[in-house]
């Protein structure tokens, strides 16, 4: 798809820490769509979603701000499935990376509908995969990969009318290095493929890459769920849930390059970058740069 569709999504109502409602805006400060229209795409930025405020609530059941993470993903499921109608890559800027679940959930229908293979690659520092049942804290943000599995609350799970929106085969996740105790079970039993920071360290990027790519051809629509803390902590501050011992600068651009080369991408989000946390906008900056290398921005011609 050469046609952009940016949307921001500005709230933090499924996170730890406030902030990450900024994100949008330090994206665009930092010339997102231009650095993609120079690549020869063509962009069109709709503007923000909008939806509840964050009432800054304790969690009941387990769940903190069920009601308004809801309204967030509903919002954000039309938006990016409206782009997807359009021929349009949908690009999501967060916001909390509980808006996954709307916009996976939206993309999930449209590949049934489509007929299409989906593959989706969570970049990320934590697995997202608790329950209400798991997780320390109650916030959503650490959910959604069970959520769209099949495991949660149904006003969650159910988004996009087929529960579970996704089957594990169809998720990889890359770059993991904060487990909670029960979310390790939680893994093993849903079945999902984790690419953990060790087999980055053991095996490289370059083969972890080539193995979750693997089978990706004519008919996959590859999504990329790009948690910004996927990042070390060191090159990316600008984070709420900031974890040392990420991937480097150039382990972060292979990635993102060999991406780019399967010639797959057809939507993105990109989540939880936070400018409260950030210094002189650094980690926004970091992040258009690795997107430009994910668009098939690279040294030579290849």
């Amino acid at each position: 798809m050469n046609k952009i569709r940016l949307m921001g999504a500005p709230t933090d109502v499924g996170a730890s820490r406030r902030g990450a409602s900024m994100g949008p805006a330090a994206l665009r400060v930092a010339d997102l769509g231009q650095a993609l229209a120079q690549l020869g795409l063509e962009v069109r930025d709709s503007g923000d979603l909008a939806g509840p405020a964050n009432p800054q609530l304790p969690p009941v059941q387990g769940l903190r701000h069920l009601e308004q993470v809801v309204q967030w993903n509903q919002t954000v499921f039309e938006a990016v499935g409206d782009a997807l109608r359009q021929e349009e890559l949908p690009l999501l800027m967060g916001g909390d990376h509980a808006l996954a679940i709307g916009s996976i959930a939206a993309v999930a229908r449209h590949c049934r509908q489509q007929g299409k293979e989906l593959r989706v690659l969570w970049l990320d520092a934590h697995a997202d995969a608790n329950t209400d049942a798991s997780s320390p804290t109650g916030n959503i943000h650490g959910m959604p990969v069970a959520c769209l599995l099949g495991v949660g609350p149904e006003a969650l799970t159910g988004i996009g009318g087929q529960a579970p929106a996704l089957l594990p085969q169809q998720i990889c996740q890359i770059g993991i290095r904060s487990v909670d105790r029960e979310e390790k079970r939680h893994l093993r039993e849903l079945g999902v493929r984790v690419y953990d920071m060790r087999h980055i360290d053991e095996h490289g990027m370059r083969l972890t890459m080539e193995q979750a790519l693997s089978g990706v051809g004519p008919q996959t629509h590859l999504h990329v769920s790009f948690d910004v803390d996927f990042l070390d902590s060191a090159l990316a501050p600008g984070v709420g849930t900031a974890v040392p011992g990420g991937p480097t600068y150039r382990e972060a651009q292979l990635c993102m390059e060999m991406i780019a080369d399967t010639g797959r991408l057809a939507s993105l989000e990109v989540m939880e970058l936070n400018p409260a946390c950030d210094v002189r906008n650094q980690t926004a900056e970091l992040v258009v740069d690795l997107v430009e290398s994910l668009f098939g921005k690279s040294t030579l011609i290849r």
